[in-house]
């Protein structure tokens, strides 16, 4: 069977529950405004670190506040999504959003760093949850053709999030203190969470499950140390030291592991023969691909500019507002094509040549690019990402049976997750590397993120022969991350290729308890 332009029949659905246009807007607005809040948290606090280590102190750990989150995030997106197939989503979402708020409150009340850290990482086993809910919920209640509107949104949701992260927490921390950044996620989450439980009943339906502990707990290893062995690698223990080979024996046994409890288990966590479905373990692999490229990539655009441009964290943070553009244009767009058409497979074909023709394109910047070149090239790379995040959920949810759509979900952002936090360690210790190279201590000290000797600030006070050297150092130590996202990209564009269409059918599936 050629794996081109064939398409199968997707798999049955029960009936479900009709939703009225108002209820099915009220659930998308609330689930919508909960997942911006998630995703707000992997940004919001990177402007008022070092306003909070002068208050707390521990700059030792500074890395932990966001690292706590990533790490938490990253191991329970999976457990949410089993558990949202158990036991109903509507009782799941009430965990989560519970888990964020406490989290919230706790790290805005914090008075040391290890308090900190604690409070970030309750938080991100409450948001990886929101994360794998969000868009399970939406299958829940809209049919698989009209699906890519709504998943288009919630990807410009998510890149609006991540790109004015910054903006808030510095204007936060200027006008009031660095505390609100955590406190304002309670009201805004309480009035969310209100808004989905008036909207989105349960079924009344109750059922006995086996919870796979044994397959969460190898998984959960799995994933906390490929996490850890990626942040600390290179930062704070070298890449050959004794502990982070440790942490990558420690992997790879419990990958072991996990696969082994996985093919045993009655009710397994990631159902092992979801991976004979072409849809799932493509999109998935697209998925590691993707995030490798968006994070990698995209995370060292802001140093970019603030030291090789000289502009301030404010600016900075607006010159990254074409590539949300893009993704907003291209994925709304994307999102039309399919309820209209029914198909996706040109879709990521499309999105990954734009994104390796964007990353190719800054690998041309420096230090005297305008910012009109910097724009478009930005622009390319959004409209690339945003053709390629709606069909990778709704492809993946469209494949599998309904009793998998949460487990389907929460695999392919837990492989994007893993995929971009690897691809930022790796970027961050190749950039450190021939940053240092070039520059010595200073450059050591920069990309270590321990000083900041190198901030837009003490720019502003140096030579100009001091920061022509500094612009040409940051711009040409930045290339190799660019081209290594191109690659990236074409190793995603050749899955892409391989990737069955099941064709999209206005289908709906049961509401979650």
């Amino acid at each position: 069977m050629a794996l081109t332009d064939t398409m199968t029949n997707s798999p049955p659905h029960s009936a479900a529950p009709h939703y009225d246009s108002g209820k099915i807007r009220t659930i998308i607005l609330s689930i919508g405004a909960l997942l911006f809040l998630a995703s707000l948290d992997q940004t919001i606090v990177s402007t008022a670190l070092p306003t909070i280590v002068s208050d707390l102190g521990g700059l030792e750990h500074l890395s932990w506040v966001v690292t706590a989150y990533i790490l938490a995030s990253t191991i329970a997106a999976p457990l949410y999504g089993k558990l949202g197939d158990l036991y109903g989503r509507r009782n799941i979402v009430f965990v989560s959003v519970g888990l964020f708020l406490l989290g919230s409150a706790l790290a805005g009340a914090a008075q040391s760093m290890t308090w900190l850290i604690v409070s970030r990482a309750i938080q991100g086993l409450g948001g990886g949850g929101l994360f794998v809910l969000a868009l399970s919920v939406i299958g829940d209640v809209i049919p698989p053709k009209d699906r890519g509107k709504t998943q288009g949104i919630f990807a410009a949701t998510f890149s609006i999030s991540s790109v004015i992260g910054p903006l808030i927490g510095g204007w936060f921390v200027e006008s009031f203190s660095w505390h609100w950044i955590f406190y304002v996620n309670v009201p805004i989450g309480i009035l969310a969470v209100l808004g989905f439980a008036s909207a989105f009943k349960p079924t009344g339906l109750r059922t006995k499950h086996v919870i796979d502990w044994w397959g969460a707990l190898a998984l959960s290893v799995t994933l906390a140390s490929i996490t850890l062995a990626t942040s600390l690698g290179g930062a704070t223990f070298a890449w050959d030291s004794v502990e982070i080979i440790g942490l990558a024996l420690l992997a790879v046994v419990a990958l072991g592991t996990f696969l082994f409890v996985e093919s045993r288990s009655p009710e397994p966590i990631l159902p092992l023969p979801l991976f004979k479905i072409n849809v799932f373990w493509v999109t998935s692999i697209m998925s590691a691909v993707t995030g490798a490229a968006l994070f990698g990539g995209v995370t060292f655009l802001p140093i970019y500019l603030q030291i090789a441009k000289g502009v301030s964290p404010t600016v900075s943070g607006l010159m990254l507002i074409p590539m949300t553009a893009g993704i907003l244009f291209s994925s709304v767009t994307a999102g039309r094509f399919m309820g209209r058409t029914g198909r996706y497979r040109v879709l990521p074909i499309i999105g990954m040549s734009l994104l390796a023709c964007g990353f190719l394109l800054l690998t041309q910047i420096d230090q005297s690019t305008t910012t009109a070149q910097f724009s478009a090239s930005l622009a390319i790379v959004g409209l690339g990402l945003g053709a390629i995040f709606p069909v990778l959920t709704t492809a993946a949810q469209n494949a599998v049976e309904r009793q998998q759509l949460g487990t389907a979900t929460a695999a392919g952002l837990m492989f994007r997750q893993v995929g971009g936090s690897i691809a930022v360690a790796v970027f961050g210790a190749l950039f450190a590397s021939r940053l240092s190279s070039q520059m010595g201590g200073a450059g050591e000290a920069f990309a270590g993120g321990a000083g900041l000797e190198l901030g837009p600030q003490t720019l502003r006070a140096l030579p100009a022969e001091a920061k022509e050297m500094i612009s040409a150092a940051v711009s040409n130590a930045i290339h190799p991350i660019f081209f290594i996202a191109a690659g990236l990209a074409v190793v995603g564009l050749v899955f892409a290729l391989i990737l069955q269409e099941v064709k999209l059918a206005n289908r709906m599936v049961p509401q979650g308890e």
